[in-house]
């Protein structure tokens, strides 16, 4: 196949509403939100992928997708991905709006058209990428601070434990290291043998409290990696003095929408996981720059959430980590949106084989949770 001519890029807001407010360290989650992007191309294929989890900017994120970048790659070679990418760059250039937004939508129409080309060519993204395995090592995101009538941190974990989950992410940063190293303490106990802990501050501790809390948690738990560790006015600094003082490696990246960002952090000697989330960053063809970079500086490679992606992109590459899920009710559109969502056990998660994302979406759900403008 020569070309294929993109004729037309559609899109579908999907947002739904929580059993709970989930609380990290500084924020709350009410919400789970997604965009559905479809790259319509004159051969009948068409690249569908689903990104972008901002509920408060998703009417903006879809408005930049239609009227600012649709325009742009209409006409376009999907096979071409690199100047698809490229031709979507200018409306990055307006300093006054938020540049987050703008990445996101690229990412959006970035990641569709990645699926086009994989159907296109007959073979699953995590192959064309890189193809260096076809199963991940996969945790679950949980520890958020408790709430009356919801299980307390004992049940959470044990039930991800028994679920099979190689291991967690435990959410910490918003009380004392004092009290967040009690709660990971319980959570450690409510757990079988081997199962790994990371943990993820948001950003919520100074250098001062990251330090102590992992002093406190030596003795009954060996930390994967401290994610986040420090407030963002002097975080790549101050991450890079705890993996000094600490020795405990250190991930962060998703706060970061460049890949120009990640390499004054890996130059900085402030990580030893990239935790880039190519949803929030400008699409698969931007982490993958990140990822070249990563193995240059022998950082290893996470990715924040977004499995539906990140499965992909992280099998690719020999340096990957973990793939991260949220739990069903925490995340409602990956595990009830996608038909064909493989099963999980022993740690491990099968990536797809069809061509492309390989996912097969859920019309009821989409039509039940679609938000209509």
């Amino acid at each position: 196949m020569d070309k294929l001519e993109i004729t037309a890029v559609e899109t579908i807001a999907v947002l739904a509403k929580l059993d709970r407010t989930y609380q990290g360290s500084f924020y709350s989650m009410p919400s789970r939100a997604t965009i559905i992007t479809r790259v319509h191309t004159a051969d009948g294929i068409v690249g569908e992928a689903y990104n972008a989890d901002s509920d408060l900017e998703q009417a903006e994120i879809v408005g930049i997708i239609r009227s600012e970048l649709t325009p742009r790659v209409l006409g376009a070679n999907a096979l071409q991905v690199e100047r698809c990418w490229e031709l979507m760059q200018p409306p990055t250039f307006d300093q006054l709006r938020d540049r987050r937004l703008t990445q996101q939508a690229i990412a959006a129409v970035d990641t569709a058209i990645w699926d086009a080309v994989g159907k296109a060519l007959g073979q699953p993204l995590h192959r064309l990428w890189g193809g260096y395995r076809d199963v991940m090592p996969i945790i679950v995101i949980g520890g958020y601070y408790e709430v009356p009538g919801k299980p307390t941190i004992e049940e959470e974990v044990s039930a991800y434990s028994e679920a099979g989950f190689a291991g967690m992410k435990f959410k910490i940063g918003g009380r004392t290291p004092e009290e967040d190293a009690l709660r990971l303490h319980r959570a450690v106990e409510a757990t079988r043998d081997g199962f790994r802990f990371v943990v993820d501050a948001n950003q919520g501790y100074t250098l001062r409290q990251a330090v102590r809390f992992v002093d406190l948690v030596r003795e009954f738990v060996d930390v994967e990696w401290f994610e986040e560790p420090c407030r963002w006015r002097n975080d790549h600094r101050d991450m890079a003095t705890f993996r000094a003082i600490t020795g405990v490696p250190v991930a962060a990246g998703q706060s970061e929408i460049s890949a120009g960002a990640m390499r004054d952090m890996m130059e900085r000697g402030s990580i030893d996981v990239s935790n880039f989330d190519a949803s929030w960053g400008g699409g698969p063809t931007e982490w993958r720059r990140v990822a070249a970079m990563a193995h240059t500086y022998g950082v290893r490679l996470g990715h924040h959430e977004e499995p539906q992606v990140a499965g992909h992109l992280l099998a690719s590459q020999p340096h990957s980590t973990f793939v991260e899920v949220f739990n069903p009710a925490r995340d409602p559109v990956f595990w009830n949106m996608i038909v064909n969502r493989p099963p999980i056990g022993d740690g491990v998660i099968q990536l797809p084989t069809g061509p492309g994302l390989g996912w097969v979406l859920d019309g009821d759900f989409i039509d039940r949770y679609r938000v209509h403008d």
